[in-house]
């Protein structure tokens, strides 16, 4: 560990004298890369810093211990050294953790109503109030990208781009399958039912670190349409991109302006282009893999939803929380914390084996 410490020291200097460099600094790309590397490494490098002080005090006291007049406080900053230097050690090998380059993105969420019919679009709508509301309390900005909305004011689905520092560190284990227990509004009987919802979190991309070719892309316009196939506007500034090499697909009605629909859809679709990458990057790191809480695999059921009992579970810790209509209302921090407190956990552990 030490050694992978005095290497990363060693490049926060280089890394000091290159972003104070006047050449470097009118590459603004470049510039602005090695000043994320340094921000990157300024909490290891204080810590370790601090550790080494420390142990350096540690040390001194060692040497005073021969002097009878000194004994005493010598034994004292020797005992108050042991009990700061375990902590400051655990303290490291957190710190040492390889960071997801994707923290600090803005992100692109996608709620599709799964099993259930008009249930789960309920569900989904249920769903995109919940992270509209999450988003409000961490003073986030939420734009909805595209929609389809149902008669009864569920979605078949929603995209939506929230944009805030650390967006994408809070929301990425919230990819997968949601399932809702519940009585349905649209039940007379008062059973329960089941329904399911997917998530798909993807991180917005720069336009430099994925590159399309135009021909590559073809578009469609459409008019854009409200709950029951019923048109809100009368031109067909509706836009739909199909990125013919991946057959992906992208689209957004929410603007009037066929030019704004577009730039949100070409948005949407580099996100899902590099989301693809990205997974197909961590498949074949089998050992990170193994240390993510999941794999943001949309086909995995990660949550469940029981109104009846007020009980949320997350199946990926084994967590339930009785606390229904706080979460709902957009508490989702302990679940959260909980669950980036398990993947830290785990990728520590991969990183001793």
């Amino acid at each position: 560990m030490f050694q992978k410490l005095e290497a990363v020291e060693k490049r926060y200097e280089e890394l000091n004298k290159l972003i104070s460099d006047p050449d470097v600094i009118s590459r603004q790309n470049e510039w602005k890369n090695l000043m994320k590397e340094h921000s990157d490494l300024v909490d290891i490098v204080e810590k370790y810093r601090e550790y080494k002080k420390v142990k350096e005090a540690m040390d001194e006291a060692k040497e005073m211990l021969s002097d009878r007049d000194l004994k005493e406080l010598a034994e004292m900053q020797i005992e108050e050294c042991k009990e700061k230097l375990p902590v400051l050690e655990e303290e490291l090998k957190i710190l040492l953790i390889p960071k997801d380059k994707d923290d600090d993105r803005n992100i692109i969420c996608e709620i599709r109503g799964g099993a259930g019919g008009d249930e789960a679009a309920l569900f989904a709508g249920t769903l995109f109030r919940m992270y509209s509301m999450y988003a409000e309390r961490k003073h986030w900005k939420l734009e909805v990208l595209n929609e389809n909305e149902t008669e009864l004011g569920g979605f078949k689905e929603i995209s939506f781009m929230i944009t805030g520092k650390g967006a994408y560190s809070r929301f990425k284990f919230e990819s997968g399958v949601h399932r809702v227990q519940r009585v349905p509004d649209t039940e007379s009987s008062g059973r329960i039912h089941t329904s399911t919802a997917t998530v798909a979190v993807l991180p917005v991309v720069e336009d430099v670190e994925i590159e399309i070719n135009p021909a590559d892309v073809r578009m469609e316009v459409f008019r854009a349409s409200g709950a029951g196939g019923q048109h809100v506007n009368k031109t067909s500034s509706a836009v739909r991109l199909i990125h013919e090499p991946t057959g992906i697909v992208a689209e957004c009605q929410t603007e009037r302006s066929q030019v704004q629909n577009r730039e949100y859809a070409m948005r949407l679709l580099k996100s899902r282009i590099y989301e693809i990458e990205k997974r197909k990057q961590d498949e074949e790191l089998a050992s990170e893999r193994k240390s993510q809480v999941g794999a943001g695999d949309r086909s995995e059921k990660i949550r469940t939803y029981n109104y009846p009992q007020g009980r949320i579970t997350d199946h990926r810790i084994g967590l339930s929380i009785y606390q229904m209509e706080n979460f709902l209302n957009g508490d989702l921090d302990e679940v959260i914390d909980s669950l980036i407190a398990y993947d830290r956990a785990e990728k520590l552990k991969g990183n001793q084996e």
